[in-house]
């Protein structure tokens, strides 16, 4: 019992502390600098600022509200993934924030900045999703069903739709977490 209320801790500590820094970020953002961390974090498509953003841009929020849409999902979607274990919920936040920087910088406008944790939202569904297709485990099962009952809305969320969301985001973290699922599906086929 005292293992689990460990490990429970140890989530609350992480995904705790991963809000309270968006929210940071937000804060400081939006009323000490009147949001131009947005344009100097933000990934800049295929510029030579722009790709160095990649790491930054999930950090940052066009608003109050825009962040608040992000946190319930991610902490929900984040949590599923952290239950599998600590250092598949860091691979996977890896992976997508980079194939979805990498695809926003390649395909996205070039007059667009794209800010945001909602690629990183979409590849955490993305994994969770499609992980038990790749290791076969009843656990997978549960949680793909799981994440698809809580928010199979977000599948639509990859098509274009309105000029403001940047559906790149979205297409590019959720083909992230299906990368970061079949490498974390071969792993433990391998072992």
């Amino acid at each position: 019992m005292n293992k689990l209320f460990e490990r429970l801790n140890a989530q609350v500590t992480i995904l705790g502390s991963i809000i309270a820094i968006l929210w940071i970020v937000q804060i400081i953002n939006a009323e000490l600098l009147g949001g131009k961390l947005n344009y100097y974090g933000g990934i800049h498509p295929q510029s030579s600022i722009g790709i160095t953003n990649i790491f930054s841009a999930p950090f940052l929020h066009g608003s109050y509200t825009h962040l608040i849409a992000n946190i319930v999902p991610l902490i929900t979607l984040g949590w599923l993934i952290m239950l599998r274990g600590f250092s598949d919920f860091f691979f996977v936040s890896i992976v997508t924030i980079i194939i979805s920087g990498l695809g926003i910088w390649c395909f996205g406008s070039p007059d667009s900045i794209h800010i945001g944790a909602s690629g990183l939202i979409f590849g955490y569904f993305g994994f969770l999703l499609l992980r038990s297709i790749f290791d076969f485990s009843i656990l997978s099962v549960i949680f793909a069903l799981t994440a698809g009952f809580l928010y199979s809305g977000l599948i639509w969320g990859i098509l274009p739709s309105d000029p403001n969301i940047s559906w790149e985001a979205h297409l590019f973290g959720f083909l992230g977490g299906i990368f970061a699922a079949q490498i974390l599906g071969k792993r433990k086929r391998n072992k």
